[in-house]
């Protein structure tokens, strides 16, 4: 038998049902009802007023500047993004000392695990890590690389009585190492969870991932604890709470002269040397800074805070005012395109190409409306490979996404600059007599110096850009090393004037 469907009656309103108050409500919680939803009210008429005098302020105010900053991990996005907030305010981060010494304590622990992991893995030839960077070319990205195997663990100082007893010693860093990074990190600790090394040489497990957070995240406010509740005192030393008992700084200082011994071992510098491990050139590099990182009372530079290192995933917004003559409202967004590939890039690898184009086709609709992009290309990866895709050489990813970028026929419109980033880096590649031309074979044989070499790079992001662009452009191009605050703030001041005048251009006011 059908069903019968019967029609409401026409006075019926399912929403206001819903929202009608309890046939048998008294007045006490008629009351409380009645109260609650003016609260309510209230509120929302606020946060609507608030949205009213911020549209009406940026109508009235001027246009902002869109800065997209692109480039793969560890490019140096966060430390660009840095300078221009130094740039605003000389004082931009002392509010944020306290969460920036956590930060950069953590970077000196993770140093640390790298190497206390590289000799529990002397021990075993099965655990050892060889470092193959596939070649990089511009025209021949199938070369063969060169390969640099770790050979086998056969050395007597694995079992030397200081770097065992070192390790014990040392044990309460990783202690450390676990409280900071469950502060830090909110997800699946079996992700980031920082390796303990037994007392006894067993097989070791290695260096957990890197500790990562979503750009959305406040991690700054986790470390809140450290902050002394007179943040408000002009005094920097004021803002962080130095009788705090969690402090983990006062680990890292009883434990001041065991890590320098550690890194100062002969040793290990061969160990690391054998294992491929060059700990300087990693981002939130500070062991050579340990008597100031580990004393006391130690407050970051602003320099040590440009130097920290922490991942970020994901997008963020940061909007900066920036004077230059009239007050001109600058909107830098700072975005890393390797969060979007994620994980299943490396089970793609064989079709990279066509996926790194995918991804590139589906984010840039959201980003065409940019003034400008800075693009960072780390040239001094050119002997490494992408953690998420071993097979890749890094500079080659460069490449690759610099060559999709210029191409896309929704950014034509927008001026792209090119940092060349980590020229300190590279530099001192080049000097220790690393070969560029192991990697890029195109390079040839012309002198492995960095003045040959930057140029040599710098022609080739040139002609990908005269090539594959759909418009004719003018190629802006920067050797830079960003954590370098006053040669990088020339750089952002000449950026600032080139888009002010092609903002000044658009809107006829500059001929």
């Amino acid at each position: 038998m059908p069903t019968k469907v019967y029609p409401p009656p026409e006075d019926w309103d399912p929403l206001a049902k819903a929202i009608s108050p309890p046939p048998d409500e008294t007045l006490a919680e008629r009351e409380a009802r009645v109260k609650t939803e003016q609260e309510a009210k209230r509120v929302s008429d606020a946060i609507d007023d608030d949205l009213d005098r911020q549209r009406n302020a940026e109508k009235r105010g001027p246009k902002p500047v869109r800065v997209l900053l692109l480039g793969q991990s560890e490019s140096g996005k966060s430390t660009t993004l840095k300078n221009f907030q130094l740039m605003q305010d000389a004082k931009a981060f002392r509010a944020e000392r306290a969460s920036w010494r956590a930060l950069i304590q953590l970077n000196v622990i993770r140093s640390i695990h790298v190497i206390l992991d590289a000799i529990a893995r002397s021990y075993y030839p099965s655990t050892r890590s060889p470092t193959k960077s596939p070649s990089s070319s511009t025209t021949s990205p199938s070369t063969s690389p060169p390969e640099h195997q770790v050979p086998l663990p056969t050395e007597p100082y694995a079992l030397d009585p200081e770097l065992l007893e070192l390790r014990l010693r040392l044990n309460p860093l990783l202690q450390v190492e676990q409280q900071l990074t469950r502060r830090l990190v909110v997800s699946d600790p079996a992700e980031t969870e920082p390796t303990i090394f037994p007392n006894s040489p067993e097989k070791p497990r290695h260096v957990g991932r890197e500790v990562a957070i979503n750009s959305a995240m406040p991690w700054k406010d986790v470390f809140g604890k450290l902050v002394s509740s007179r943040r408000q005192s002009e005094s920097s030393e004021d803002i962080i709470d130095w009788d705090d008992p969690t402090d983990p700084g006062r680990v890292l200082h009883e434990c001041a002269d065991d890590m320098k011994r550690l890194w100062k071992h002969s040793a290990v510098q061969e160990l690391l040397d054998k294992q491929n491990l060059r700990l300087e050139e990693m981002a939130g590099f500070f062991l050579d800074e340990l008597d100031e990182v580990t004393s006391e009372r130690y407050i970051p530079t602003n320099a040590h805070i440009l130097k920290a290192r922490i991942k970020t995933l994901g997008v963020s917004e940061n909007r900066i005012t920036m004077n230059a003559g009239a007050v001109i409202s600058s909107e830098f967004l700072e975005w890393g395109h390797r969060s979007l590939r994620g994980d299943y890039f490396s089970r793609l690898l064989p079709k990279a190409v066509r996926v790194l184009t995918t991804l590139i086709a589906a984010w840039v609709p959201y980003f065409d409306n940019m003034d400008a992009i800075i693009f960072l290309a780390p040239i001094s990866a050119f002997d490494q490979v992408l953690a998420e895709a071993p097979k890749v050489n890094r500079l080659e990813d460069s490449v690759m996404l610099w060559q999709n970028i210029v191409s896309n026929k929704l950014l034509q419109q927008t001026d792209i600059i090119l940092f060349l980033n980590k020229c300190d880096l590279f530099a001192s590649k080049l000097a220790s007599g690393i070969r560029l031309k192991d990697y890029v074979v195109s390079f040839g044989n012309r002198p492995n110096d960095f003045d040959n070499a930057s140029s040599y790079l710098k022609k080739k992001f040139a002609g990908i850009m005269k090539e594959d662009s759909p418009l004719p452009r003018t190629f802006y191009c920067h050797l830079t090393t960003v954590t370098d605050t006053q040669s990088t703030q020339k750089v952002i001041t000449s950026i600032k004037d080139m888009l002010m005048r092609d903002s000044l251009k658009q809107s006829t006011l500059l001929l």
